[in-house]
């Protein structure tokens, strides 16, 4: 692991010479290629070396990070035409880039608590610094304060298994513990993180104010974050989880049909895909914590198809806003008669939202409400409403935002680029095609 970290710092120069944004991109691509050929095939853990190594469920995520860094940079052309800072935009990218990647590999719990709070650094920059309204200050501070606030009692929880345990390597942390305070302090930073609902305000309010790359970064990777995390701490909770997992899965999906509603009643294109977010990830929480087999094979399914799913709409969402100059549903009207081509990416990556075949989408969605039902079958009303409600809103998108009246005040309107139609093809292609090779997604438990 550690060549590919080498890797990476040498592109620390690189981001602070002129005249190399697109060789940023270009070097993003080539390492996940790079890293695609090192692939991980089980649950054994593979290239070990100091406090780093990938099994297959770290291994997908990483592959997520690189993939997505290098299509914000491709989403981001308009910082490098207007010099919007755009070297230090490269070297804070870097920045996540190298904390994801930390976070992810990392065999000590307490080094991926560390890159895991280090992950909000950068996060938080690309809010500050290139967002659009004066609110992305408190958008920031929002999610700054969400995620630090339940990160503390985290720290303190993981120094008492240290105690207790007298290593924080993932191999032997083993001892099952039933304390619920204990399991409260450790996993509350995660719920938080996915977002669960009644914990994800900080959510909508950061995609909402972040600019595309912020938005691609966070629906893409750092809500994967939580779902990582508590994968890997939760065999330590068995005892406490059979009894409180009721509970937290029935608050899970019920959000996820409240946030559903929230959705439909959205006039702001980013909101709504914010929304979105939390409905799926419910799901991913729910999946998780059944602690069955089909639960954590679907909950990395879905991380994965959310993952390129709703950063490929947020990346329309922001082609409508650099023409239209406004999110809202009132005004971006009748697009299917000024840029038809884009049209028919709106419908290819709303149906994959919605769980269209033949999208990883539907077969992430399909194993966990397998894994939910067969857990217990009452479950089946929640995961009804969810399901339904998910085309509801996706449709709902689609048919206001390609349908009616153009607004008058669009006097000006230029194409679609190339290199937004690839933007957008690389996102949707994976996402289709994984569904082929979808015993990759499976093997790692």
């Amino acid at each position: 692991m550690m060549k590919f970290l080498f890797m990476l710092f040498f592109m620390i120069p690189l981001s602070f010479l002129n005249k190399n944004f697109w060789l940023n991109q270009y070097l993003y691509f080539f390492f996940s290629l790079i890293f695609l050929i090192n692939f991980s095939f089980n649950y054994m853990f593979i290239n070990v070396g100091y406090f780093l190594g990938v099994d297959l469920l770290s291994f997908i995520l990483i592959l997520l990070s690189f993939w997505i860094c290098s299509l914000m940079v491709l989403a981001s052309e308009k910082l490098y035409s207007i010099s919007f800072y755009p070297n230090f935009f490269l070297f804070v990218i870097l920045l996540m880039m190298l904390s994801l990647f930390l976070t992810f590999s990392s065999l000590n719990l307490f080094i991926f608590y560390l890159f895991f709070e280090m992950s909000l650094i950068p996060t938080l920059f690309l809010i500050i610094g290139w967002g659009y309204q004066p609110e992305r200050i408190q958008a920031g501070m929002y999610l700054l304060f969400y995620t630090m606030m339940a990160s503390l009692p985290m720290l303190f929880s993981i120094f008492f298994l240290y105690k207790i345990n007298n290593s924080l390597m993932f191999f032997f942390l083993y001892k099952t513990l039933d304390s619920y305070f204990l399991y409260l302090f450790m996993n509350v930073v995660f719920l938080i993180k996915m977002p669960m609902y009644m914990v994800h305000l900080w959510l909508p309010k950061a995609h909402v104010e972040a600019p595309i790359s912020g938005s691609m970064i966070l629906a893409g990777v750092m809500l994967k974050l939580g779902g990582y995390g508590m994968v890997r701490v939760i065999p330590l909770f068995l005892k406490v989880n059979i009894s409180l997992n009721y509970y937290v899965i029935i608050l899970s999906l019920l959000g996820g049909v409240m946030v559903s509603f929230i959705c439909i009643r959205q006039s702001d294109m980013k909101s709504l895909i914010a929304y979105s977010s939390v409905a799926h990830m419910s799901l991913v929480l729910s999946g998780i914590l059944t602690l069955n087999y089909w639960g954590l094979v679907g909950a990395l399914s879905m991380m994965v198809a959310h993952g390129l799913c709703s950063s490929g709409l947020f990346c329309l969402a922001n082609i409508s806003y650099e023409r239209v100059m406004s999110r809202s549903l009132f005004l971006n009207k009748g697009l299917i008669n000024l840029a038809p081509s884009l049209s028919l990416w709106w419908f290819l990556l709303l149906s994959s939202n919605m769980a269209a075949p033949p999208s990883l989408n539907l077969l992430s969605e399909i194993i966990l409400l397998n894994s939910l039902i067969s857990w217990n079958f009452n479950l089946i009303f929640l995961l009804i409403f969810i399901s339904f409600f998910s085309a509801v809103y996706s449709l709902y998108l689609y048919s206001y935002s390609q349908h009616g009246m153009i607004f008058k005040g669009m006097y000006s309107f230029y194409s679609i680029k190339v290199r937004e139609f690839l933007l957008l093809m690389l996102h949707w292609l994976p996402l289709n095609l994984l569904i082929l090779k979808g015993e990759y997604l499976v093997l790692w438990v």
